[in-house]
């Protein structure tokens, strides 16, 4: 019998445009670690009609960027380089934030914030990968009260005149 949910594809699986996307692939094996599940190319042309990576156990669909499929109807292109950006950040929690910072920033990634100790108990810090697509990293650290949290950001705060 058929499962309607595939085993190991619950929940959310992001769907990221990526142009080229066969290089993307590759980047992700050695920034992340992926391990690649299988891929469909368009036939005479190389491109990614559909592929899946597993990176810390989830799911991950890619896709080379194909303007005469776009949803929108009007043929435009849609990975993040062709938007000049995306507004998603995807988030991976890690074993060493710094260690893993480093690793993406060797297979290619560009550090937008080094990691760094955060008032909510994470190491955390921010890469873009050569795709266009920002992820966040982070290493819980320590707990962190309510409270404890609540006179940081009071502090934070702007001050009025």
């Amino acid at each position: 019998m058929t499962q309607p949910i595939p085993e190991g594809h619950e929940g959310l699986i992001p769907h990221l445009v990526c142009d080229p996307c066969p290089e993307a692939i590759e980047f992700y094996k050695k920034a992340f670690g992926a391990e690649e599940l299988g891929r469909v190319e368009q036939p005479g042309t190389g491109k990614i009609m559909h592929a899946a990576m597993r990176i810390d156990g989830r799911v991950l669909f890619l896709v080379d960027d194909f303007p005469e499929f776009c949803m929108d109807g009007e043929g435009k292109p849609n990975s993040p380089k062709a938007l000049g950006g995306s507004p998603v950040t995807i988030h991976r929690y890690v074993q060493d934030c710094d260690a893993a910072v480093k690793q993406a920033e060797r297979a290619g990634a560009k550090v937008q914030m080094p990691p760094e100790d955060m008032f909510w108990g994470d190491r955390y810090a921010v890469i873009v990968d050569p795709f266009g697509h920002c992820w966040s990293l982070g290493t819980h650290i320590r707990e962190v009260s309510e409270e404890e949290m609540d006179a940081t950001l009071a502090q934070m705060a702007p001050q009025e005149a």
